[in-house]
């Protein structure tokens, strides 16, 4: 398989490679931020398929969108994988240490995990790059899927964020999108017009597959 390569001021390149095989072709301190998502080593096979939506112009649609207009779904390509591990460090340490090789000196590794790994993750991380580097744990929660009726259901996922300089990381929060105060009238108008700046816990809006829309009491961020 060819491999495209990837330049600094080149344009945006989508790989579709082993990325074990792609990052060490990848010059160090090349990016100021790297998200990585691996499987969750769930211990079952996953599977995902594609789907769009295309407007229906007869109103037969199997879904409902924006002022009660009528969308069929298009389903695509079914992809799967085996997300079940017997060395699963040995699977993701190395990518994890070729990602920090990649971080520029003011850069940032978020590592998106679930409670399965994500304790083992933060030691691990810990030895490899070192505890004053560790800058926060998000929690990603939401509110959809099935509930387990022997125990409290989970429902977040974990991401742990790094800097490879804890003297000289970037963090702009100038820019990060600003959420509604939840007691707008604690605080003065200026505040509550400019929102408050998002905390390290996370929600979604959530779209079920039925159409209707349920929105959790939390802003997305």
């Amino acid at each position: 398989m060819s491999i495209p390569l990837w330049t600094p001021d080149g344009s945006s390149l989508v790989v579709h490679a082993d990325n074990a095989v792609f990052l060490p072709t990848l010059p160090d301190g090349a990016f100021t931020m790297i998200y990585v998502d691996p499987p969750f080593n769930t211990g079952r096979s996953q599977r995902r398929q594609q789907t769009t939506m295309v407007r229906s112009a007869d109103g037969t649609g199997d879904r409902v969108g924006f002022k009660g207009r009528s969308y069929s779904t298009v389903k695509g390509l079914l992809s799967s994988y085996d997300d079940a591990f017997e060395d699963y460090w040995a699977f993701l340490e190395p990518r994890l240490a070729e990602a920090w090789r990649l971080l520029a000196d003011d850069g940032t590794l978020y590592v998106h995990l679930d409670y399965r790994e994500v304790h083992y993750a933060k030691v691990m991380l810990d030895a490899l790059f070192g505890r004053d580097c560790f800058l926060n744990e998000i929690i990603w929660a939401y509110d959809y899927g099935g509930r387990a009726k022997n125990r409290w259901p989970a429902k977040h996922d974990n991401i742990l964020v790094y800097v490879k300089n804890p003297a000289a990381y970037h963090f702009d929060n100038a820019e990060v999108d600003r959420e509604p105060y939840m007691a707008p009238g604690l605080v003065t108008p200026e505040k509550v017009a400019l929102g408050k700046l998002p905390t390290d816990v996370w929600w979604h809006t959530i779209v079920s597959p039925t159409g209707r829309k349920n929105r959790v009491p939390h802003p997305e961020t």
